[in-house]
């Protein structure tokens, strides 16, 4: 088991006084999440999901109306210097120069906003794992319409969200892959999946590498054996209140390394494992709501895989802002 021994906040990332100034450069006021993700060249893409302008009113996600809101918007990073922050090479911007929204919402169904999860590079070809939100609800739910994965051949400049790696949710809001966390293997791509909101557990599928965008090409884990097609076969691997999941195989401690919010918990925790299918081990908290009241997120910088001491992004509700965390393991 690893385990966490210290955690520090590094660095505001986002927002006014941040290290990367978003307010001033980019018109990012306000934002959370933070997903990471690397690409062959060495550089960081690091998504964020809804995001606030100059009419952010402050404490929390605020009104849409005249605060400059957008769904996501994408950062790249070169910045290899963590322990001072994580610096922004650029940012997708539109035509005013200001951050711009990278993957849309459709406006032909009952959709709040699109949430990324998850992103990986394969080649020179990215995947972003996104859910459709259709309602928030209270703390800790909301249903979606459907989990997604768009695609990008131009260094994430621009997306496709593609029709043929949709996994629909029921009208039982149980689908169990709704969220979704990537884990590139040496043959495969791994997708670990939750159910809409913060209260399920993660089951595990799989997928050729050159079959991500054909979701009937995926396997899933059913506990004995990978089984064809039908997600609802999947037994999960990690049970608990697993919310806002990353993973990552750590070369250091030569294992799998997992992230999540743990809501009843109020805490960030780590997990690990020797293979994605377990025995996980429990959560071990790496930041408390004790410490930073209305924590969330909890999304790994890919330089974790490489010594004892891991990266990660975490938000905060009321300042509705992200942070750089450090945390040593035994």
């Amino acid at each position: 088991m690893t385990l966490p021994i210290g955690t520090t906040l590094v660095a505001k990332i986002t927002g006014h006084d941040s290290a990367n100034d978003t307010a001033r450069r980019f018109g990012v006021h306000a934002t959370d999440l933070g997903l990471m993700w690397a690409d062959a060249a060495g550089r960081t893409f690091v998504l964020f999901g809804d995001t606030y302008g100059q009419g952010w009113c402050g404490d929390g996600a605020g009104p849409r109306e005249g605060s400059d809101w957008r769904c996501n918007f994408l950062a790249v990073s070169t910045d290899r210097d963590l322990d001072n922050g994580l610096r922004f090479d650029s940012v997708i911007t539109g035509p005013s120069g200001q951050a711009r929204q990278v993957l849309d919402r459709d406006p032909r169904i009952d959709e709040e906003t699109v949430i990324p999860c998850s992103g990986v590079a394969i080649g020179d070809t990215h995947y972003l794992h996104y859910m459709s939100v259709r309602a928030w609800g209270s703390k800790g739910r909301w249903r979606t319409n459907y989990s997604g994965i768009a695609v990008s051949t131009d260094g994430g400049e621009t997306w496709d969200k593609s029709e043929s790696a949709r996994w629909i949710n029921r009208a039982e809001h149980d689908h169990p892959f709704q969220l979704g966390a990537f884990a590139l293997g040496e043959d495969y791509l791994y997708l670990l999946g939750t159910p809409n909101g913060r209260w399920g557990s993660a089951s595990l599928a799989r997928v050729a590498k050159d079959d991500v965008l054909d979701r009937r090409a995926y396997d899933y884990w059913n506990g004995a054996g990978w089984y064809p097609r039908d997600e609802f076969r999947a037994v999960p691997v990690m049970q608990g209140n697993v919310a806002e999941l990353s993973v990552i195989y750590s070369v250091h401690f030569g294992c799998w390394l997992a992230l999540h919010l743990d809501e009843a918990l109020g805490a960030i925790v780590l997990r690990s494992a020797k293979t994605l299918t377990g025995p996980w081990s429990e959560g071990r908290a790496v930041a408390t709501s004790r410490d930073y009241p209305g924590l969330y997120g909890g999304f790994f910088h890919p330089a974790s895989a490489h010594g004892p001491v891991i990266y990660f992004t975490m938000s905060l509700w009321q300042s509705y802002n992200v942070y750089l965390m450090r945390a040593e393991l035994s």
